[in-house]
């Protein structure tokens, strides 16, 4: 059985590898408001600074909250899976996540504003910021099943002969560009919803919209990560023959 090093807590690390290490430091990254899946490659002193954080205080932090969620319940560790085995756990758990979730999310956005955008003008824009992130995912999600995940599982058979770099390096850049793309969306969503907050007006729909809205962004940080943290950089590194 595969395991993982675990890197010590430093200033220099990067988010993305104490995630990849530490599964369960995505839940301490989320309350801190660090991204660590689409700016997985910054330092830990680069995150702090663009969060005003000091970093000795959060190093601290990190010590006791590694401490403390070990005791708490299990995260897939994705850093011990084979590429294939991690490309068929991305399809199998979050892709069918949210092929079965998007389209809900996109009729709750509708009709809430729909019947609810006469009290509040951010509606609308919530109704069509929702279509245009679920229309994006359901099209990232065919291309890597398609196209970038066979190739990934090809390069880890080691039966890719004849394939380069740049084969995957492409693709791989195009996903990521799209993962930002899904991230500004997203935040822009919590923005206009006051971080997914009902007030007090807010009927079923609304409030289940808003929690589906929340579910949605913790899975595509945790999906964003296992992808451009773990999966892209080895797939880059077999292809390369490293």
């Amino acid at each position: 059985m595969s395991t993982t090093t675990q890197p010590a807590f430093t200033s220099e690390s990067t988010i993305g590898d104490l995630v990849a290490a530490r599964p369960l430091l995505a839940r301490f990254f989320e309350k801190l408001g660090i991204d660590y899946c689409c700016g997985g490659k910054q330092t830990l002193a680069a995150a702090c600074a663009r969060r005003g954080l000091d970093v000795a205080t959060t190093l601290a932090l990190l010590e006791s909250a590694g401490a403390l969620l070990a005791a708490g319940p299990a995260e897939v560790d994705a850093a011990a899976m084979g590429q294939a085995e991690l490309a068929d756990h991305i399809e199998t758990t979050h892709h069918a996540y949210l092929k079965q979730e998007l389209p809900r999310l996109v009729e709750m956005a509708h009709r809430v504003a729909t019947k609810h955008g006469w009290r509040d003008e951010r509606l609308a824009e919530i109704d069509a910021t929702v279509l245009d992130l679920a229309n994006e995912m359901l099209s990232h999600m065919q291309k890597e099943e398609v196209v970038l995940f066979p190739l990934v599982r090809q390069i880890a058979a080691g039966a890719a002969d004849g394939f380069h770099c740049g084969s995957i390096a492409n693709p791989i850049r195009q996903m990521e560009a799209e993962h930002e793309s899904a991230g500004a969306l997203t935040a822009r969503l919590r923005e206009l919803t006051d971080g997914f907050t009902p007030d007090a007006e807010a009927c079923n729909t609304h409030r289940a919209l808003l929690a589906g809205l929340a579910e949605f962004e913790a899975d595509l940080h945790r999906h964003v990560h296992k992808e451009n943290n773990i999966l892209f950089p080895r797939a880059l590194a077999q292809a390369a023959g490293r």
